[in-house]
């Protein structure tokens, strides 16, 4: 008769919460070994250390308030100043997608805040601001559907630009609502449609009404509005230097 080999002892399994604590660990271990191979820098504060260090990390837990503009009223995860500005500025202009874990998980907040307080009706469907060619072309990725892509969510493509526009930056309140007037429209009919708008940041809401308008025009409804950060309107002069054109940047 053939002799078989005793049988291996089997290993003792860990608890979920073990198994997930030597997993933060080993998780740790590799982003500390990389920093030392491939150093990179905060996208917060720009000092050496991982995409977001732990202190900028505090910083961009979201805090989500309702934002009041004329016209509409916005959920808003962030403040838009300090590590917060710095960390949406390099993850949109300067190619810094390894932030989009942090800001993605902001967003989610206030996108979960918006769908809350939303009145009763139809279910929301997301609706995104589409992003100018340009902007497009220099970035490679429209950095709002990156954020909803890692928060599991699909946006719909119902807006498109209707015309060009000029850089927003450098532009008054009343310049830049009539600089976003008619400057989107919906690409087919939206009767019975109700859907949550999402951007990045907002500043005077001209760009979230301008999308409201067009999807209203096309016989859709905007249920809810959410966004990344919000910049106070006194500080509307020291907002992002983003070349997008139809971003809500002073």
């Amino acid at each position: 008769m053939p002799q078989h080999p005793p049988p291996l002892p089997s290993r003792p399994s860990l608890p979920p919460l073990a198994r997930s604590a030597v997993a933060g660990r080993l998780e740790r271990a590799v982003l500390d070994a990389l920093a030392v191979v491939l150093p990179v820098r905060c996208a917060g504060c720009g000092e050496p250390d991982r995409a977001v260090c732990d202190a900028c990390r505090v910083a961009l837990a979201a805090a989500p308030h309702l934002v009041e503009r004329p016209g509409l009223s916005a959920w808003a995860a962030l403040e838009y100043a300090g590590p917060v500005a710095s960390a949406i500025g390099e993850f949109k202009d300067g190619g810094r997608t390894d932030a989009s874990p942090a800001l993605a998980l902001a967003l989610r907040s206030a996108i979960a805040r918006a769908v809350e307080a939303a009145p009763p009706g139809r279910a929301l469907e997301v609706c995104t601001i589409p992003s100018a060619p340009s902007a497009h072309r220099a970035r490679g990725y429209a950095p709002v559907e990156v954020l909803l892509a890692r928060c599991g969510i699909r946006s719909s493509k119902v807006l498109a630009l209707a015309r060009g526009r000029v850089d927003q930056a450098g532009l008054g309140a009343e310049a830049r609502r009539a600089n976003s007037a008619g400057g989107l429209v919906a690409v087919r009919l939206l009767t019975g449609r109700r859907f949550l708008l999402v951007d990045d940041v907002l500043t005077t809401g001209s760009t979230l009404a301008e999308a409201a308008r067009a999807i209203i025009a096309a016989g859709g409804s905007a249920g809810a509005f959410a966004v990344l950060a919000e910049t106070p309107l006194r500080h509307g002069g020291h907002a992002a230097k983003s070349p997008e054109t139809l971003r809500d940047f002073a």
